[in-house]
């Protein structure tokens, strides 16, 4: 039976991280560990936020250590610096690491039995919602904020498991653009493929029903509208993510993905590949793999991506049209094209395809994968 889990609250809009102290406030939060990385307290996004948070007196606490493909041994250190900092909520600062960190600590604080993490695979039987999270989104891409999903890596292992529990929402996103002005452009690009491909795989799973059909269409739009202008510097392309990447998380979040993100979690797992990156190198390829169990939506896709004439189309044609579509977006901003380009090695290829068979997104895929399949398509990828 379909169903939608949003955020209580979201604001959206340059300059809306004004609203925290509001909901602090409002809420009786007494103390915040704010969970993020070193990379943003250094360039000044952390202190846009804390600032806010010194002028109205609220107490808080910093937590720096997550990484890129945030480990079990991270999500640790964040439990117990919450328990010694005394906080009664998060604030999570930054993209898909940091508010995927929070999560994990705010499900294990208020559900102990999972102190191991691993046991929080799949659709973990939480009893407990998490410790209330306050996200700000940095980035344009992930949409953590609004999902019931977090990834988690395994580095003993070699792997990224996904989590999925509605009990780990956060009661309150801030989508401020202002906050994702100053992401690299390397990093605009990688999380702005990621969005698309939420947006495009979340369409084409085996859940998507008719309300989430129709945001990630839009998503599609307007992503393909901003993310070039994104990359450019210019501000409404940033504010045109900020939304676009949010739409595509409110719509995956309730339906699942596919074969592309099931793929591309074993190369952040293997190589600590960035996971849009990974995404936007696997997601033509894994387009055109699927065609065929899509129906009339690559009609529609093509034609969100702004293609012409889409509708005068054979459907196979409009099919190629939607897939050359995503991979001359993912080229115009500067993807790389080929796995070994971001270290992949053909002779982890059985490894990788055994991991990605194992993923919780591939059971979504339009089309059943076999082994052989997703071997052969990460060997035509290398």
């Amino acid at each position: 039976m379909p169903r939608m889990i949003l955020n209580e609250t979201s604001y959206f809009g340059a300059g809306c991280r004004s609203e925290l102290v509001t909901e602090v406030k409002n809420r009786g939060f007494d103390k915040a560990l704010i969970v993020t990385d070193a990379v943003l307290v250094k360039s000044g996004v952390v202190e846009k936020v804390t600032k806010l948070l010194d002028e109205a007196g609220l107490a808080y606490e910093i937590f720096d250590k997550v990484m890129p493909n945030p480990t079990i041994a991270v999500v640790k250190e964040g439990i117990e610096t919450f328990k010694k900092a005394g906080a009664d909520y998060l604030i999570a600062i930054g993209g898909g690491s940091p508010q995927d960190t929070s999560k994990a600590i705010g499900i294990v604080i208020n559900n102990p039995e999972f102190d191991d993490i691993r046991s929080l695979e799949g659709v973990a039987p939480t009893k407990k919602p998490c410790v209330p999270i306050i996200a700000l989104a940095t980035t344009a891409g992930t949409a953590a904020e609004v999902t019931i999903n977090y990834v988690i890596t395994d580095t003993e292992k070699r792997r990224k498991f996904v989590c999925v529990d509605p009990h780990d929402i956060p009661i309150v996103a801030i989508i401020d653009s202002e906050l994702m002005a100053s992401m690299p452009t390397s990093l605009k690009a990688a999380t702005g493929m990621d969005a698309l491909t939420h947006a495009i795989e979340g369409y084409i799973t085996l859940g998507a029903w008719e309300l989430t059909d129709a945001l990630h269409l839009k998503a599609i739009e307007i992503i393909a509208k901003s993310l070039r202008a994104s990359c450019a510097g210019k501000p409404e392309g940033v504010e045109g993510m900020a939304l676009g990447q949010y739409v595509a998380g409110m719509g995956f979040s309730n339906v699942g993905l596919g074969l592309v993100h099931g793929m591309a979690h074993p190369l952040g797992a293997f190589y600590d590949t960035p996971h849009g990156v990974a995404n936007a190198i696997l997601l033509p390829s894994l387009m055109a793999y699927n065609a065929e169990f899509t129906g009339e939506k690559y009609r529609d896709i093509a034609v969100a991506m702004g293609v012409k004439g889409v509708e005068a189309m054979a459907l196979e044609e409009a099919r190629k049209a939607a897939v050359d579509a995503v991979q001359q977006l993912s080229i115009d901003v500067k993807i790389p094209t080929k796995l070994t380009e971001v270290g992949a090695r053909a002779e982890d290829i059985e490894a990788l395809a055994e991991a990605a068979m194992a993923d919780v997104c591939t059971g979504g895929n339009p089309r059943p994968a076999k082994l052989e399949d997703v071997k052969d398509l990460y060997r035509a990828l290398m």
